[in-house]
């Protein structure tokens, strides 16, 4: 699928009342190349854009629908912005012609039973999970282009696995003994009401959560065992800090035999020179949620460690962006064979 500078692309969303669909919307308002058709969210149906998100009022967009309502026949792609374990049988439903990327986690796991033990509920949609193509789009880009179902990775394993997939390719991290400590902003758990959320919970204070059995843990393994050629299971786990968004992972490694924290960032570099969104910061240099806030860029740092035979790596996303929307955006600009960083040009916002 092209666009040929005339007819833009149209585009639609489920479960646009969330942040992601927000952070979609906010992308696609500039967006040359694709005009926003169709916007789905149910317990908003009805509604006008600015009744859900006042600040974006001044976007020409239409109004809310049920899913139901969609019609397809008037759309050439599809973002998902739905709950996991509800938009396997919604894309299992929708037009061959359609191009899909899928923020939730329905189709990340490449095996179905692992997704089953780890989100509680059987596979509905196996034949398309065998379809869907992992959308890390600086690992995966050629797949991408000629997908028709990409799975958007979760926002913990894309800073990670952009850090670790190259060393372990390289053979100079050992597979063992990973471990992420990884600390979000709180839109991180949604836009609904809850009680975890609530400022008075998460002010002046920090936590963990899903302490050795968080979801994006099988995720986090499936693409570095590739990455290694050989079973990869990392320790992580992930905190809530009080503020709105962006991730820190801090990642502590076991370096190859002969290897050195100075070879990890010459591959790094090497690997994401001409990358528009990864960056290798400056030696010493400790990457800042801040530093990426707004923005679709991710920062890599690294450090050796005190301690001989190991070194430490920092990543920093916004995790509604390079975490989700804008690594869905970056998708979907690459399936539609328009220029990948179409709508994501914005640099980060300080303070």
């Amino acid at each position: 699928m092209k666009n040929n500078g005339a007819n833009k692309i149209r585009i639609g969303i489920h479960g646009a009342s969330g942040y992601t669909g927000s952070e979609l919307l906010r992308l696609l308002a500039r967006h040359g190349g694709m005009e926003v058709t169709m916007l789905s969210a149910e317990r908003r149906a009805g509604l006008r854009l600015a009744e859900v998100f006042p600040h974006l009022a001044a976007m020409n967009a239409p109004d809310l629908v049920s899913i139901d309502a969609f019609d397809y026949d008037a759309l050439d792609a599809v973002f998902c912005c739905l709950p996991h374990g509800t938009t396997q049988e919604v894309i299992a439903g929708l037009p061959a012609h359609l191009k899909v990327v899928d923020l939730s986690a329905d189709f990340r796991l490449a095996d179905p039973s692992v997704y089953a033990e780890w989100y509680g509920q059987e596979h509905r949609a196996v034949d398309l999970q065998r379809e869907a193509v992992y959308g890390l789009t600086e690992l995966h880009r050629t797949a991408i282009a000629a997908a028709r179902l990409v799975a958007n990775p979760g926002c913990y394993p894309t800073g990670p696995q952009l850090a670790l997939v190259p060393l372990l390719e390289n053979g100079q991290v050992e597979g063992e003994d990973i471990i992420i400590d990884a600390k979000s902003g709180t839109s991180g758990a949604g836009r609904e009401p809850k009680q975890g959320t609530l400022f008075s919970e998460v002010g002046e204070g920090v936590h963990a959560y899903g302490v050795a059995a968080h979801r994006h843990s099988p995720e986090i393994d499936q693409i570095l065992s590739q990455a290694a050629s050989t079973p990869v299971s990392v320790t992580f786990t992930p905190h809530l800090i009080p503020m709105n968004r962006g991730i820190l992972a801090t990642i502590y490694v076991h370096l190859a035999k002969g290897a050195s924290a100075t070879d990890l960032r010459a591959t790094l570099t090497k690997r994401y020179y001409d990358e528009p969104f990864v960056h290798v910061v400056s030696e010493g240099v400790s990457p800042e949620t801040r530093q990426v806030r707004g923005s679709n860029h991710c920062l890599i740092g690294v450090f050796a460690d005190r301690r001989p035979g190991r070194a430490i790596l920092l990543t920093a996303i916004d995790n509604l962006l390079k975490g989700a929307s804008g690594q869905a955006l970056q998708n979907m600009n690459l399936m539609c064979g328009l220029t990948e960083t179409t709508g994501l040009e914005q640099l980060p916002l300080f303070p």
